[in-house]
Parts: C-alpha cells; sequence; structure tokens
C-alpha cells in the first residue's frame, strides 16, 4: 500500500486532532474507533472481508503499512473469524498513541513537549498541514450536506467518526444537530464500515457478548426457554449477563493515555 492516499486510521485520527489545543477530542473511545477503522482499511485493500458479524482473512499478503500489517497478522494468528465487536473490544490498547507516532514519523503531525502545572511532562500534536485536516473536513460536509451518497472511504469514516462521539466535536451545538444526525445516517452507506461502527459502539455500550441481530428483522427478539430453576442458575440469573472483553482495560489506559497526550 503506497503513502499516495491517507488510510482510514489517519484520517480518523486527523479529524479528531483539536487544532486549537493540540489534543484528541474522545480519547477514550478513539481507540476503538481506530481499531475498526483499521479493520475497514484491511476489507479496502481486499486482505480480510465480512462474514456475518465476523471478519475472516482472505489475503494474508502484508499491506506495506506497519500499523495495518500488525492488525492484520494478529487476525491470521487467531484462523477462524473473529467477531467484530470482540476484535474490536479486545485488548487493543495504545493504537491512539500508535497513530499519533506514525502521523509525526509519516510528518503529518509534529509533537510539541510542554508540562502540566509545571511538572507533568506533557505532548501536544500540531498538524504540519492544515490543508490534509481541512480536505477530509471538507469530504464530510460535502456527504452530509449534499445527500449525495459518498464513496466508500468517506461513508466509513463518517460511520465510525459518529461511533466514537465525535459529531458534537465536528458539528457542536443545536445549529449542528441536524448534521449531527445526517453522520450518523451514513452508517447505510458503506457496510463495513456500518459493521465495524456498530460493534465500536456495542463494545461502548456493554453489548458485545450478545450477536448483533439482522438488520431486517422486526418485532422483539425470541428469549430462550428459561433452564429448569435450581440453586445455582436462580443465582446466576440475576446477575448481569454481559461483559465486554478487554474493557475494563480500555477505560484504564485512556486515563493513562491522556496524560501523554494532552
Amino acid at each position: 500500500m503506497g503513502r499516495s492516499r491517507r488510510t482510514i486510521p489517519e484520517e480518523l485520527l486527523l479529524l479528531a486532532l483539536d487544532p486549537a489545543t493540540g489534543t484528541t477530542a474522545q480519547p477514550q473511545s478513539l481507540d476503538l474507533g481506530l481499531a475498526g477503522a483499521q479493520l475497514v482499511e484491511l476489507a479496502l485493500a481486499g486482505r480480510i472481508a465480512p462474514d456475518g458479524d465476523r471478519i475472516a482473512v482472505v489475503l494474508p499478503r502484508p499491506t506495506g503499512d506497519p500499523t495495518l500489517d500488525s492488525a492484520l497478522e494478529l487476525l491470521r494468528r487467531r484462523g477462524s473469524p473473529v467477531r467484530a465487536v470482540h476484535w474490536i473490544g479486545g485488548p487493543r490498547l495504545g493504537l491512539r498513541q500508535t497513530y499519533l507516532t506514525h502521523l509525526e514519523r509519516c510528518g503529518m503531525v509534529h509533537a510539541v513537549s510542554g508540562q502540566m502545572c509545571g511538572v507533568l511532562p506533557t505532548t501536544r500534536y500540531q498538524a504540519t498541514d492544515t490543508a490534509i485536516s481541512r480536505e477530509i473536513r471538507a469530504r464530510l460536509d460535502s456527504a452530509i450536506r449534499t445527500g449525495v451518497p459518498p464513496d466508500p472511504r468517506t461513508a466509513a469514516l463518517a460511520a465510525l467518526a459518529h461511533a466514537v462521539g465525535l459529531g458534537k466535536h465536528l458539528y457542536p451545538g443545536n445549529e449542528g444537530r441536524s448534521c449531527r444526525s445526517r453522520l450518523r445516517d451514513l452508517i447505510r452507506h458503506d457496510p463495513m464500515g456500518g459493521l465495524v461502527a456498530h460493534a465500536v459502539m456495542d463494545v461502548q455500550n456493554g453489548v458485545a457478548a450478545q450477536p448483533r441481530r439482522a438488520q431486517g428483522s422486526s418485532g422483539p427478539t425470541a428469549r430462550p426457554a428459561p433452564a429448569r430453576a435450581t440453586p445455582a442458575t436462580a443465582s446466576a440469573a440475576t446477575g448481569p449477563s454481559r461483559h465486554v472483553p478487554g474493557q475494563a482495560r480500555h477505560a484504564a489506559a485512556g486515563g493513562m493515555a491522556r496524560a501523554g497526550a494532552h
């Protein structure tokens, strides 16, 4: 994969980067969004493909992008297709910092060192060419305001921006409400982008343990007949039944990462 075109993870991070402060919006959910963006980029490169709500490797050949190839190799080692929600909700810690370092190495941002309260070292990131961020934003604005179906990359970017909560950062206040609504609606224009965006939101909402229903289904979800009650099963039934792998580690990592990227 050449460097003539930016990847979706790169563009998502540039969208989240606040030019005034040098910090990223939605730092805790951004790792999840970047993990999803990697999946979309690998799908567009023909390396993986959706299989229902799972992701299957169809061509394990490296792309030439080290960050994407690392994700591709991890997927290959899994052997069987993995549910997108489990992949995104797994140990994808540190992707935000990984991509900030990557963008700095590519010359798209530069790091500015400082101190918080004169003691704690901090690092802020400024775009070296604001025209790049403006071009990304213009594509998103055009898709939202013209109603013309966007290309798959822009549709996936919009879906992920909505999923990680960038809508209020990009289109704030009451005046941005309609734009935020249309940003959400762009999810339907790219199946792969929609799959990973829903997976990102499911992880954040704590529903990763349950398979996503097909979009064509309607009515309440049928519940299996309950097993015969025993003291053990009755006790288990009263407790929470959903668990998100790695979610606690995400929250902890988000708090630690902010000190390094503020």
